[in-house]
């Protein structure tokens, strides 16, 4: 008798504790902790979607984007896709050192820094292309970067998708996976203490969120409540391991819940979804410093970088499935049939622009001459000490 009244008490429990609410095409788990504070974590099990792949709204609630904003949003993402292009080419041709490419992730990129304010900050990570051109860098000083010439401002000592500038607000940061997501915390912590009212937001792959730091991170930013926003670009592949190899979990959004803030999980190639779901979790980290796990769920067109092979770990069929689900191909439909502002005509007369502008400044940032071999001694220290110089002074020797 004893047991069958515990089971009974268990399940009225279970009833109060916890509901599902079934939303549009969005499945929402609510959980709400015993320690009877009002804390409530979501994961969600379903992709949120606003914009559909044939561009059609799918929701009642759409963000409120200007014209004008969204024809940005488009060329940015459009300029993204035709830069990542003719950068695998560069590779392939020899002229540029290894590249990670982005194309299929435009509207995760975009979407998410297009939610941000003049001050706050990104931590992104090597495959973000997308993010840097939305922040503002100019062609010319992204395109120096990458082939690391005289005019590159880390003088060519970066691989080349390890971005970084100060004046756009972009931290800088390492190759190993997820070592930036802890920074991103730090950072937004040190503000909170001085009383900066900024946000930062840090993206990472699928695979990251295996790494010790992703989980040293997340648990910080819940116990000591950092305004950081964490973005998941779940691309379906950590280079060549699938998602389901990578977690057990139902999604990498449910994942929030072990650190006491919550997980939303939608359509990355949605630029709308990506927009308001950030924004919504950018105001939470601005207003009530609560982090906030989105987690995009996207796809890489091309291989994980110039020196992988995808087909080897995956069918043509899938990626041609992924393409339908193209964001800027939704996003052009949209723009065209629901909103009136685009046309075949348009879309024309700005790929031939960017195309222009791609091949100009490619070709300027080509024929700028590397580095000068002296500049590896220099900025090293803010006073040379005596070894460096020792070595600068050889180097002279064998120039003269």
């Amino acid at each position: 008798m004893m047991k069958k009244k515990k089971k009974k008490e268990d399940r009225a429990y279970s009833k109060k504790r916890s509901k599902i609410i079934v939303k549009q095409n969005e499945k929402e788990i609510i959980w709400e902790p015993n320690s009877g504070n009002d804390l409530k974590l979501r994961a969600i099990t379903e992709s949120l979607q606003i914009l559909s792949p044939e561009g059609k709204i799918e929701a009642r609630k759409v963000p409120e984007i200007t014209n004008e904003r969204l024809l940005s949003a488009y060329r940015n993402m459009l300029l993204t896709r035709m830069l990542d292009e003719r950068l695998v080419s560069l590779q392939r041709q020899g002229r540029l050192g290894t590249y990670v490419a982005c194309s299929g992730q435009e509207a995760s990129q975009i979407g998410c820094v297009m939610a941000l304010s003049q001050k706050d900050w990104i931590f992104p990570m090597y495959r973000d292309t997308g993010m840097i051109i939305e922040m503002g860098v100019p062609l010319e000083t992204l395109l120096n970067r990458l082939f690391g010439n005289s005019q590159d401002d880390a003088l060519g000592r970066d691989l080349p998708n390890l971005y970084g500038w100060k004046r756009y607000r972009i931290a800088s940061f390492a190759a190993p996976i997820a070592s930036h997501v802890p920074l991103a915390v730090g950072f937004a912590l040190a503000a909170k203490i001085r009383g900066d009212d900024l946000v930062t937001l840090t993206t990472f792959g699928d695979g990251a969120t295996s790494s010790g730091e992703f989980h040293s991170a997340m648990n910080f930013a819940g116990v000591f409540k950092a305004p950081t926003v964490f973005v998941c670009e779940n691309n379906q592949y950590a280079i060549s391991v699938p998602v389901e190899r990578q977690t057990a979990s139902s999604s990498i959004a449910i994942k929030a819940a072990a650190y006491g803030f919550g997980g939303v999980r939608v359509d990355g190639n949605d630029l709308f979804a990506v927009y308001s779901t950030v924004k919504d979790a950018v105001n939470k980290a601005r207003k009530e410093s609560l982090p906030t796990l989105v987690e995009c769920v996207t796809y890489r067109l091309q291989s994980h970088s110039t020196a992988d092979d995808w087909k080897r770990y995956r069918s043509a069929e899938e990626v041609e499935r992924w393409r339908h689900l193209d964001p800027l191909k939704r996003l052009r439909l949209y723009m065209q049939n629901v909103r009136k502002i685009w046309s075949e005509e348009k879309e024309v007369k700005l790929r031939e622009e960017l195309e222009g502008t791609l091949s100009s400044t490619i070709s300027k940032a080509a024929a700028i001459p590397p580095p000068e071999m002296k500049t590896m001694f220099e900025d090293v220290y803010s006073e040379m000490p005596w070894n460096l110089k020792e070595g600068l002074e050889e180097l002279e020797e064998l120039e003269k």
